[in-house]
């Protein structure tokens, strides 16, 4: 199975609580909801047809129990409800005793880089990363994400977790598709691209 890390995303990389102003108040984050203007058919596609690709989902603590908290009892009419509430949900945490009560969700113990790569070997489709900052980090730490599929928002936020922070770990990466929305959002998709090539920039006389 391949790894793809989901995010939406502010034009300086923030991807904190972007559905709901209740969302994640971690921090003292207060911009919650901002993804929500900008949200339109052409959003809902990508995210459903990654969906369809998807054999599970792979979450962080945190955005699993955000996840947890609004899933279960979401409108039938909700259009990725079903595929929320029906495949498997993988939580890595260092911190949990057992799973929530929300159908398919499994605990990942132990070294949580080792299962994951354990994972990743099986058959199957792919593994969706949603949120999850800090779980984003160690899978980029250690060279386990396979693809980004990020949703950049015209929209400066100033404040908040980052996607790609400082101390991130260094990473190549190949564009492999590009949409842009109605709403003026860029859907970006990129490949893992192996080691990073350094050179430095010379003057030719």
């Amino acid at each position: 199975m391949k790894v793809i890390v989901s995010e939406f995303l502010s034009l300086d990389g923030v991807m904190q609580a972007p559905g709901d102003p209740d969302e994640d108040r971690s921090d003292g984050f207060e911009h919650g909801g901002w993804e929500m203007p900008y949200f339109d058919d052409a959003a809902g596609s990508a995210i459903a047809e990654g969906m369809g690709g998807s054999d599970g989902f792979l979450l962080g603590r945190r955005t699993y129990e955000i996840f947890a908290a609004f899933w279960p009892s979401a409108p039938d009419d909700d259009p990725f409800a079903a595929t929320m509430n029906g495949l498997p949900k993988y939580v890595a945490s260092t911190t949990l005793e057992e799973p929530l009560e929300w159908n398919n969700s499994r605990l990942i113990k132990g070294d949580i880089a080792e299962q994951i790569a354990k994972l990743k070997a099986q058959p199957g489709k792919d593994l969706q990363v949603i949120g999850s900052s800090d779980l984003v980090q160690t899978l980029m730490e250690h060279d386990l994400v396979d693809e980004y599929r990020l949703m950049i928002n015209p929209i400066v936020l100033g404040s908040g977790r980052r996607l790609f922070k400082d101390g991130s770990a260094k990473t190549a990466l190949r564009l492999v598709d590009s949409k842009t929305t109605s709403t003026g959002v860029v859907i970006l998709t990129y490949q893992a691209a192996g080691k990073v090539v350094e050179a430095s920039a010379t003057n030719e006389q």
